[in-house]
């Protein structure tokens, strides 16, 4: 499995749901708070041409928004099981 990265704040609710994803899957990952740290606000401001879109992940080197929430897209992008 790639190193996965969430991008998130606090009062996403779309962050919520994809960490519990993950968790319930047991997929590890990195949580950082773009309103915690600039540079990550404004990479995730880059890889979304110029938006402010969270929850963004890295997964590998590849950069996605997953706003709104996508079950379905999530476990495509990681290849995992939509199931748990």
């Amino acid at each position: 499995m790639e190193d996965v990265t969430i991008y998130s704040t606090t009062w996403c609710p779309d962050c919520y749901r994809v960490k519990k994803f993950l968790t319930d899957r047991g997929v590890p990952f990195h949580e950082v708070n773009i309103e915690q740290d600039a540079d990550s606000e404004h990479l995730v401001m880059r890889v979304n041409h110029g938006k402010r879109k969270v929850p963004t992940l890295k997964v590998g080197e590849r950069y996605f928004a997953c706003s709104p929430f996508s079950a379905q897209r999530l476990a495509d992008e990681l290849k995992i099981s939509l199931n748990s």
